[in-house]
Formats: C-alpha cells, sequence, structure tokens
C-alpha cells in the first residue's frame, strides 16, 4: 500500500527554523498536490502550504514569507522549510497527498478522493 512518513518535528525556540519532511512509500507512480496541514489544541486542521507535481505553491496568509514547501519528485518527498518560528505555530504538522496512482497486485490503483494522510509529527516552539 502507500503511506506517508513524517520526520523533523520538535521543539524550538520562538525565531528560530526547523524543517519538516515527509516520504511516500510504496509502488508510488505519480503524486499531485503534496501539502502541509497543522492542527493546534482544540482548532480545526488548517492548511499551511501546498505544491503541486509542477511546482506552483500556495501557502497561508500566516506563515507567507517565513515558511517554504518544496519537493523532490524523484524521492517522493515534500519537505516544509519553517523560519522565523513563533508560539502560534505549535501544532501537529501534517503531511498530505492529494492523489497517489500506485500498483498493487498488478493493478493500478488511485487514492480515494482527499489523498492520504501522514500520522503526524508535532512542533512546539517555545517563547
Amino acid at each position: 500500500q502507500v503511506q506517508l512518513v513524517e520526520s523533523g518535528g520538535g521543539l524550538a525556540q520562538a525565531g528560530a527554523s526547523l524543517r519538516l519532511s515527509c516520504v511516500a512509500s510504496g509502488n508510488i507512480l505519480a503524486i499531485t498536490d503534496m501539502g502541509w496541514f497543522r492542527q493546534a489544541p482544540g482548532k480545526q486542521r488548517e492548511l499551511v502550504a501546498t505544491i503541486a507535481n509542477g511546482g506552483n505553491t500556495n501557502y497561508a496568509d500566516s506563515v507567507k514569507g517565513r515558511f517554504t514547501i518544496s519537493r523532490d519528485n524523484a524521492k517522493k518527498t515534500v519537505f516544509l522549510q519553517m523560519n522565523s518560528l513563533k508560539p502560534e505555530d505549535t501544532a501537529v504538522y501534517y503531511c498530505n497527498a492529494e492523489s497517489v496512482t500506485y500498483v498493487s497486485g498488478g493493478t493500478y490503483l488511485r487514492t480515494p478522493k482527499g489523498g492520504i494522510w501522514g500520522q503526524g509529527t508535532q512542533v512546539t516552539v517555545s517563547s
């Protein structure tokens, strides 16, 4: 099957930087949009940034100028470089792959609408 595994979270002080990575595994043929979302305690999950297969990016206003999303299609990996971190960036960060085409048992398959999610990685920013 296909799965996403995030890494790179942790504890940082305000103003510091962290870099998140998310690797897609499985017999994958193609991935469309990939992105990062986050969920703080008591709040709904929100979009942080997305990147299309061709490289077009989209950012939440709250992270523009501070965060940079990138991807390595050959390695099926998406990154989130987070600079100038603020305490309000504290959340569990989730990786998402919107649509994944893969092979399983000799059959071409595609993930359902909404894509697949990683297990999440905690980012905590102290003031």
